[in-house]
């Protein structure tokens, strides 16, 4: 009678081992994010968070939010390099929470590999640590799974959700937007997390342009450019929301300027933004001219060079773009909040860039 050998995890392409050593590899980082609320450490079933720190709040009202960072972990893939992503995904999922004035509290994220290679995930998980930093949030778990089979062995996928706090009178929004408010618009660090399908597209299918390629524009490679971490706003937002007067926050993610900024428009109201406020960034260009884009795909794709707007009233202008110097955001007045009339949409975007 012959001897056949019994099916294992191992077999099938899952690494327990692996994984507990990504675990250990990671704790430093995570441990870098510890916020006084925090309780136990990182390996249990749940991360907990004392919730007794919100009773200084009268009506403390919980923001969440979840997202990814899309098809630019392509881009990572493929030159090597995984910390950045991980800052990205702190920002697609704490400056969401942040445009109601939420401080955000704590996170978790999900990694998801076709093979677990403990340093790599450990450079993931240390990029979102570095960016919980950045934002003031708590890192207090995740979940590194492993789909041999489904993914390629160097293939990977990130989420994160996240939670915040505020209080119920000083949620921000439409409602508090009224006629002759300013927008102000604060700079994008480039590409931020969003449109990476068409600019993919455009740059490798189209142009046929390579990661290791320099671009003179940028004064380094594509790759580098592509893989710019998204700027988090999260503390200078609160920052605003301390010193001056602020009623609504946008974050300029998918869909563009003129589409996120609508969605904290009230009925009855417009937002006119003007475009000659400001030159968008040499890699904004670039994807329009190798792909041939047209002006309204690319801004209905692209931030164009704005990561974030504030809504203030006239009068707090000043010290809004004050207080935000001092942290050394890039930040202008871009547009005014008028009166709707026969428009259709929430806001629009008129004039040309600046040259």
């Amino acid at each position: 009678m012959s001897e056949t050998t019994g099916a294992s995890y191992a077999a099938a392409g899952v690494d327990i081992d692996a994984g507990d050593r990504a675990v250990e590899l990671m704790k430093e980082w995570v441990k870098k994010t510890r916020r006084p609320e925090v309780l136990g450490g990182l390996g249990g079933f749940a991360g907990l968070f004392d919730a007794s720190a919100l009773k200084r709040y009268e009506r403390p009202l919980l923001a969440s939010a979840t997202d990814g960072v899309g098809t630019k972990v392509d881009i990572a893939r493929r030159m090597g390099v995984y910390d950045t992503i991980g800052h990205d995904l702190v920002a697609m999922v704490m400056d969401d929470i942040v445009v109601c004035g939420a401080e955000p509290l704590f996170m978790t994220d999900y990694i998801c590999v076709g093979k677990v290679h403990p340093e790599r995930v450990a450079g993931i998980v240390k990029g979102i640590a570095e960016g919980c930093v950045l934002a003031g949030t708590a890192l207090v778990g995740g979940e590194t799974a492993e789909h041999p089979g489904l993914l390629g062995p160097d293939d990977f996928d990130v989420a994160g959700a996240g939670t915040g706090v505020v209080e119920a009178d000083r949620l921000l929004g439409a409602d508090r937007i009224r006629t002759g408010d300013v927008v102000v618009a604060m700079a994008s660090s480039g590409l931020h997390s969003n449109g990476y399908s068409l600019v993919r597209h455009v740059l490798f299918d189209r142009a046929g342009m390579a990661l290791e390629q320099q671009v003179e524009e940028f004064g380094r490679t594509l790759g580098e450019e592509l893989l710019e971490p998204t700027k988090i706003y999260s503390l200078d937002c609160l920052a605003l929301t301390r010193t001056t007067e602020v009623h609504a926050f946008s974050h300029i993610t998918g869909g563009g300027l003129a589409a996120n900024l609508a969605r904290v428009i009230p009925d009855g109201l417009h937002a006119v933004v003007d475009r000659s406020t400001w030159t968008p960034g040499a890699v904004f260009d670039l994807v329009g001219r190798a792909g041939q884009v047209e002006r309204l795909e690319l801004e209905k794709t692209l931030n164009m060079g704005v990561g974030m707007m504030a809504v203030v009233p006239a009068e707090s202008v000043e010290v809004a773009l004050t207080t935000l110097a001092d942290r050394g955001v890039d930040a202008w007045v871009a547009g005014e909040i008028i009166e709707r009339g026969e428009r259709t949409t929430g806001a629009e975007l008129t004039g040309d860039y600046a040259s």
